[in-house]
């Protein structure tokens, strides 16, 4: 996409040039006010020969070739990389609506439970805790500025406040799914969604090597601590885009997301008055 983008500014560019030129040009080479000499230029460069204009010499004439042969040039330019510029996104937004499906499935399945149990020992949630308390009446702006202060946000977690034998049972109960999602070729077009469930991927692998996670040294527990901040900033951020995304595409989902919350301690899917 930026590719394109960037022919379809060299192609607009010139052919912005290539029309200043023509202009300049034949009011020079044939005497025309500034209206008649674009008039001229543009029948010249689209090669539509009106009729009622032509080049009165030789050098205008030969001003004239050069003008349809640059300007058709750059104009075809122009309207290929717009079209395809049209075409990839459109691609693009087909892509995002089927990476968000899954990362929805993520959510419900793993992420709001991870979410849940890694908030509750991050004890510098508080810095942050209303980018995470989500409201019904968002705008695009506000979560912008959520995502902007997530992206910053610094986790302060301590893992000898979790039950890491019962986060290990949780995630290996998990692995199919998790195998599933990393083999799906969506989460290409993702980097984020799938940095974020690498990072999940590891902390299981990590849990899993452990026999005995009762009896593991401080310095151990220093180690499975980076892991879960790994695992835990990003999931965080990729959560509150996803939120963004439900609010602006699906109400109905977005609804339900508000209502648990895994920030929220009080959260309840039970619609209250």
């Amino acid at each position: 996409m930026e590719e394109v983008r960037r022919r379809l500014q060299i192609f607009l560019t010139l052919f912005l040039l290539v029309t200043v030129i023509g202009t300049v040009g034949f009011m020079v080479l044939e005497q025309l006010s500034l209206a008649e000499a674009f008039y001229y230029n543009i029948v010249t460069m689209s090669t539509v020969g009106y009729g009622d204009i032509h080049p009165t010499s030789q050098s205008s004439r030969m001003f004239a070739v050069l003008l349809i042969v640059m300007g058709g040039a750059t104009f075809l330019g122009v309207i290929a990389n717009a079209t395809e510029m049209l075409i990839l996104k459109r691609e693009s937004q087909t892509r995002l609506r089927k990476v968000n499906m899954v990362l929805g499935v993520f959510f419900s399945e793993v992420g709001h439970e991870l979410l849940s149990l890694f908030s509750s020992c991050d004890h510098a949630i508080d810095g942050v805790i209303n980018d995470l308390l989500v409201g019904s009446n968002w705008t695009e702006a506000r979560f912008a500025a959520a995502l902007k202060q997530l992206k910053g946000y610094k986790v302060k977690i301590d893992a000898a406040e979790l039950n890491l034998e019962e986060l290990r049972d949780f995630l290996n109960s998990k692995r199919g799914f998790l195998l599933g999602l990393l083999e799906n070729p969506v989460l290409i077009e993702h980097e984020g969604f799938s940095d974020s469930l690498l990072s999940v991927f590891h902390l299981m692998e990590e849990l899993a090597n452990r026999k005995d996670l009762k009896y593991v040294p401080e310095s151990d527990i220093t180690h499975i601590t980076g892991d879960i901040a790994r695992a835990y900033r990003r999931l965080i951020v990729q959560w509150a885009t996803h939120m963004g995304h439900l609010k602006k595409e699906y109400p109905y989902l977005f609804s339900l997301a508000l209502r648990t919350n895994p920030f929220d301690k009080n959260a309840s899917a039970i619609v209250k008055d």
